[in-house]
């Protein structure tokens, strides 16, 4: 038993760091082109993911408010954020309409199965994932107005730790 603990603790403790790489799932583009989440943090930038839904309130809020200031974001740190939809096969088709409607200037990815929500983790949206050299360095779940002021600090912090 005594050899055991220490195995069983090296183990855990693998299993705690590994969970910060950002994991490899196929998603789709609005346009229907493939894509995998482990070729979208490929430079040294900091890039946003955030998962979210139609149906999420506090999603859309979220997403409205970067939206507002996400130019400033990209001209001073050169993050780039990824709204990942995890609408059904039914609800899929709300989303190229709401995107366009939002006027939404981000790249959006479509995780109708759901494979990326399961692989980070993600018990409830919205969830906002920080990530940098494919390593999730910042996680947040929820929305209340003001967040997206502390997600940007984390952004300017990892963004500077170059």
């Amino acid at each position: 038993m005594k050899k055991l603990l220490p195995l069983l603790l090296a183990l855990v403790t693998f299993s705690a760091i590994a969970q910060n790489d950002l994991p490899k799932v196929d998603m789709t583009t609005l346009d229907g082109q493939p894509i995998n989440s482990n070729d979208l943090s490929t430079d040294d930038n900091v890039i946003v993911i955030s998962l979210w839904a139609t149906w999420c309130v506090p999603c859309i809020k979220e997403l409205d408010a970067i939206s507002e200031i996400y130019p400033d974001w990209q001209a001073e740190t050169n993050v780039k954020l990824y709204a990942v939809s995890i609408d059904d096969s039914r609800g899929v088709k709300r989303v190229k309409p709401m995107v366009n409607g939002k006027g939404w200037d981000y790249t959006v990815l479509l995780d109708t199965n759901n494979d990326f929500k399961r692989a980070v983790g993600a018990a409830t949206v919205p969830l906002t994932l920080l990530v940098k050299n494919n390593q999730i360095v910042y996680r947040h779940s929820g929305y209340s107005p003001g967040a997206e002021t502390e997600l940007y600090e984390k952004i300017k912090e990892f963004s500077a730790a170059n």
